[in-house]
């Protein structure tokens, strides 16, 4: 799983009309364009504002033109089937009314299945408390994401907000699209990142090499462009909690750029977060560092803040949720450790 990698949960579809089509409504123009795409997920997009024509939103019946410039966003749904069943496991909701839900994934919880992980996800848990019948899923999707506009890692806790209706997961993953979901992390990196608040804008792709990790390409040559807003929280001298705010949301991007910048996250095996990067060589630091790895079940990266448009009423929603209290432990180790240690000082 990924911090938020909304992209490639949405699929962009750019169709510039022929300079001899005839006046035809933009529902059927795009009926006849789109293959595999209902007239009501088709309409159903187009009032959630997520079909645009030469830069604006229009209505199911306004007429293409000649040289028209269409722009479609829809969310992916894989073709194959699930088998997939609800599992009764705890979620904790902190909102929920009949459009979306938001919710606080807690550390190890993957958030839909794949490879080695076929039960015990997000998505049982949601097929369980929603019901099966509730999910936007249409025409024989599968069931292994129903209301997912969305991802965090593994072992990234924090808010997520889950659709509950089709219209509803189409405007959200417009607003994903549209980089205007607010998204705050907070994380534990290595050492201080000099200067305190700055802007990492370095593209992420996959690693020529490592096949399962992301990485940064400066030149701009080869993968994605990602933006990431970081400002230092507190500093612990050693370690800093910082505050990551996403503008793009590619694979693994606050860890790839934190890694980048030299900050690795703080128990960040794939990164190098989980070795010792700042300080002592002596064996009492390296036992209080191996102490605060094996407290925290990966590494350290919260989703703290999520903002969005309501799907339905359009009101601006913004939710907060704390650090885990395994990462405020490591954190309050760090400030004793800090403080009592005149070497620091």
């Amino acid at each position: 799983m990924s911090e938020e990698e909304e992209c490639e949960l949405v699929k962009r579809i750019e169709i510039t009309v022929d300079p001899g089509q005839e006046l035809l409504r933009l529902d059927r123009f795009l009926m006849d364009r789109v293959e595999k795409l209902s007239r009501n997920r088709l309409q159903t997009g187009i009032k959630a504002g997520a079909v645009t024509v030469n830069g604006k939103s229009v209505k199911p019946n306004y007429r293409v033109r000649p040289h028209d410039k269409v722009l479609l966003l829809i969310p992916r749904h894989p073709d194959a089937q699930s088998s997939l069943s609800p599992e009764d496991i705890p979620l904790d909701i902190i909102y929920e009314d009949e459009d979306v839900l938001v919710l606080n994934k807690q550390a190890g919880m993957v958030v839909h299945p794949g490879v080695g992980n076929h039960s015990g996800t997000l998505v049982n848990a949601l097929l369980h408390h929603l019901g099966a019948s509730d999910l936007p899923l249409k025409e024989g999707n599968r069931m292994d994401r129903p209301g997912i506009v969305h991802r965090i890692d593994k072992n990234t806790t924090g808010l997520m907000v889950i659709a509950k209706t089709d219209f509803s997961m189409t405007h959200l993953a417009k607003q994903f699209f549209d980089h205007t979901v607010e998204r705050e992390y907070h994380a534990l990196v290595w050492g201080s990142p000099d200067p305190e608040d700055g802007t990492i804008d370095i593209n992420i792709g996959r690693h020529p090499r490592f096949r399962l990790e992301q990485h940064v390409f400066p030149e701009g040559d080869h993968g994605k462009h990602a933006i990431t807003h970081y400002k230092v929280l507190r500093s612990y001298y050693y370690v800093s909690l910082v505050s990551c705010r996403l503008e793009t949301g590619r694979t693994h991007q606050i860890r790839v750029h934190m890694k980048a910048l030299g900050h690795p996250l703080f128990n960040d095996e794939k990164y190098g977060g989980d070795a010792i990067r700042k300080g002592t060589v002596y064996a009492k630091f390296k036992q209080f560092v191996n102490n605060c790895f094996d407290m925290l079940p990966g590494h350290a990266l919260h989703a703290a803040v999520i903002g969005f448009d309501h799907p339905t009423t359009g009101e601006r929603m913004r939710f907060e949720a704390p650090l885990p209290e395994a990462l405020q432990d490591v954190i309050d180790k760090w400030e004793h450790y800090v403080k009592h240690n005149t070497r620091t000082k």
